[in-house]
């Protein structure tokens, strides 16, 4: 049996990567991959997102072996087999790259292959250029990114406005009380 992946990115549109690879290998072998098949050193922390059919993130599988409550699976690419996790044509999963910014590979099983064995991942379509490994604050700035971009929910913060902030995202006070204030509250 083969397991054949579709690899897109929502920041390249003509970037897709077919991947197949035995069920029974592991996701490590999977992340080499990918990495190999974007042209990406293998000097970043990634992890791998079983999702539901919205995206929605549910199980983790990362490179390293993580302190984590004793009551949630931990799963390490290592020692996980693909087959423990994947069993069904378009499942989903994202494949995080760039730990820093989140982003990240959308990936859809989309075929089981029955009757065929392969002894090592294979990319079998390659289309486009990856999008850059990793980006940094100031290369995001550069490309037109800036505070402006951010909305109230930015970071989970329903109280965060971009006007707080100067050109440099730095906090201007604006809305702090000072020390002794006699402002009550309700």
């Amino acid at each position: 049996m083969i397991y054949r992946f579709t690899i897109i990115s929502d920041e390249v549109d003509n970037f897709i990567r077919e991947i197949q690879i035995d069920p029974e290998a592991t996701f490590f072998d999977f992340h080499e991959a990918i990495l190999k098949s974007a042209d990406y050193t293998d000097d970043q922390m990634t992890s791998f997102f079983i999702c539901d059919d919205d995206w929605e993130k549910e199980q983790e599988i990362t490179l390293e072996k993580m302190d984590t409550n004793s009551e949630m699976d931990n799963w390490v690419m290592n020692e996980t087999t693909l087959s423990e996790l994947i069993e069904d044509e378009k499942q989903k999963l994202l494949y995080i790259f760039d730990y820093m910014t989140e982003r990240c590979f959308f990936i859809e099983l989309s075929e089981i292959i029955t009757g065929k064995e392969t002894k090592a991942a294979v990319c079998t379509r390659k289309e486009g250029e990856a999008p850059k490994q990793t980006i940094d604050f100031e290369e995001l700035v550069a490309a037109g990114g800036s505070l402006d971009d951010l909305d109230e929910n930015f970071y989970g913060d329903q109280d965060f406005d971009p006007d707080d902030f100067d050109d440099e995202g730095f906090d201007m006070g604006g809305n702090a009380s000072p020390a002794g204030d006699d402002e009550q509250f309700q």
